[in-house]
């Protein structure tokens, strides 16, 4: 772990990707992060494919360097654990629905009359103001609602979901941003904030950046950036692959086409201005598809190589665990031995020159719970007692026991 954030207690009672994802961002930078699961741990514990000893994939790279306590909420005692914990914690991070939150008693009123000083993040689906407030919400759902399912219609397809949990993993980044700003705000303040991260909104933002377009600027009309909604802006088949390559600036266009024996559209005039080069940015990509089948992928990406031109061959999934650029950097190296994992998903940034190391794994489902429970002020019989009416879950037992 990276110790930026050392000192700082985060309570995470969050499930699956958004939540777990933000929490790990933050204990990868060295808060200590308390994850609250039910007694059947979180959901994503049982997502397959699974290890030998049972970890889930998904699981084990969205929580990794985080202590475990499961407690079961709708038991009086069990929430009292949790507000103990809380009131001794900096930020309290969840992703329930507000109506449910409210019902537990863990609304941001009661927990920061209890804690002035709390950082409250709710990642929720759709922001507590509007209409949608409450309904359910997951990744498929949000990318229908925030236009991104539509996308592939503008080049002629049907809606379609990117295939990864993108929604959830792009509120991930928002939440964690906001909560470490808040946390400086707190550095210098000593008061709390209440943080809302809500994924319909999030991910608007995040589409409409670009796609908002002419509608920034004329009421009457419409979003969408053409470039990118272009049929043409896709990857180039070669002889062989795949390989996509985005000549962007006038530099780039001219030293492709005069590659390809094309230098007759240099020579069209309104090829000499972005503005103008800009509305025949289709028939451009449409030259480059009729000559890309003409080469091999080794040969355009040599050639665009020595254009300096960008471009990258596509990559399968199975191809980025052969990369040559990841190996070198070992960036699918093994952060933890509990697991008997063979690959690891890391945290790519780096602070001073070096990459993070990971000092414990995810955690097994309640690991830390004697120990987080001694360190609220229990009893040991008292915790005895707690876990023998399943109050809190009791750890896992140790090897050999």
């Amino acid at each position: 772990m990276f110790d930026l954030l050392k000192g700082v207690r985060v309570v995470e009672l969050t499930t699956i990707v958004l939540g777990p994802m933000a929490g790990q961002i933050l204990a990868d930078f060295g808060a200590d992060v308390v994850k609250i699961e039910a007694p059947d741990g979180d959901l994503a514990r049982h997502v397959e494919p699974r290890s030998e000893a049972g970890e889930s994939s998904m699981f084990v790279n969205c929580n990794r360097n985080k202590q475990s306590i499961a407690i079961d909420l709708k038991t009086q005692e069990g929430r009292e654990v949790l507000k103990r914990l809380i009131s001794q914690a900096d930020v309290f991070l969840h992703n329930m629905r507000m109506k449910a939150v409210r019902k537990l008693g863990f609304d941001a009123a009661t927990l920061r009359a209890i804690n002035p000083g709390l950082v409250y993040c709710s990642a929720i689906g759709f922001g507590s103001d509007g209409p949608y407030a409450d309904r359910p919400a997951y990744d498929d759902v949000i990318q229908a609602a925030s236009g991104i399912a539509h996308l592939p219609t503008y080049t002629g397809a049907e809606p379609a979901y990117v295939p990864g949990v993108i929604a959830d993993k792009v509120a991930a980044l928002y939440a964690a941003n906001a909560i470490s700003s808040a946390l400086y705000n707190k550095a210098q303040t000593g008061q709390g904030v209440e943080i809302e991260v809500p994924m319909f909104e999030v991910m608007t933002s995040f589409v409409m950046t670009e796609h908002l377009a002419a509608a920034s600027f004329e009421q009457d009309a419409k979003p969408g950036y053409r470039r990118l909604l272009n049929r043409h802006r896709r990857p180039f088949k070669s002889s062989d692959g795949w390989v996509a390559v985005l000549p962007y600036t006038e530099a780039h266009w001219r030293s492709t086409l005069e590659e390809i024996g094309r230098a007759d559209v240099i020579d069209q005039e309104w090829f000499e201005s972005a503005s103008t080069r800009s509305n025949h940015v289709a028939e451009m990509y449409e030259i480059l598809a009729q000559v890309m089948p003409k080469r091999s992928t080794d040969d355009w990406i040599n050639t665009f190589e020595r254009l300096d031109v960008p471009h990258s061959r596509v990559s399968s999934l199975g191809d980025l665990l052969n990369d040559p650029h990841l190996q070198a950097v070992d960036f699918f190296g093994v952060t933890d031995d509990t697991t008997g994992r063979a690959r690891s998903v890391p945290q790519p940034v780096k602070v001073n020159g070096a990459h993070t190391t990971v000092d414990r794994g995810a955690p097994l489902l309640s690991e830390n719970s004697i120990s987080l429970l001694q360190e609220l002020g229990y009893e040991p019989t008292k915790v005895h007692d707690m876990i023998e009416r399943g109050v809190v879950q009791a750890p896992p037992p140790k090897e050999g026991e």
